[in-house]
């Protein structure tokens, strides 16, 4: 999950695991100084990084939750549209935090989960009733 299922990533994580090791513990590596070293990386048990939370944040924050398109997501967080498309969004859409509409990316309830935010009740804010005296 960490490595997006992307060779070239896993790769990169492990050399970036053994030269923490190396620093700090003499080369020696065991879970706990992979986990210590993935923390130290920003990647979360669910091989989220700071840019994916980012763009989570951004449309659960900013946007409500979506729709939003990938030009304005791309400005809010400040990155290329390109490489939100061809980098994070993948591994976004592939691990269920969002879905791609024809309207934009919406932050799907796993998302809200993960990031610890209460997943909002639709049908609440749909059925206020006004009443003008």
């Amino acid at each position: 999950c960490r490595s997006r299922g992307t060779p070239r990533i896993a790769n990169n994580l492990l050399r970036r695991v053994r030269d923490y090791a190396q620093v700090k513990h003499g080369g020696k590596i065991t879970k706990s100084i992979t986990q210590a070293a993935l923390q130290m990386l920003d990647i979360d048990p669910y091989g989220l990084d700071e840019m994916d939370k980012r763009i989570l944040e951004t449309i659960i924050y900013k946007f409500g939750g979506g729709p939003v398109g990938i030009n304005t997501l791309s400005v809010s967080v400040g990155e290329e549209p390109d490489t939100i498309e061809e980098v994070y969004e993948p591994f976004l859409i592939h691990e269920g935090y969002i879905n791609r509409t024809p309207k934009g990316r919406v932050a799907t309830e796993l998302c809200y989960r993960r990031l610890g935010i209460p997943f909002p009740d639709k049908n609440k804010s749909d059925n206020l009733e006004l009443n003008f005296q």
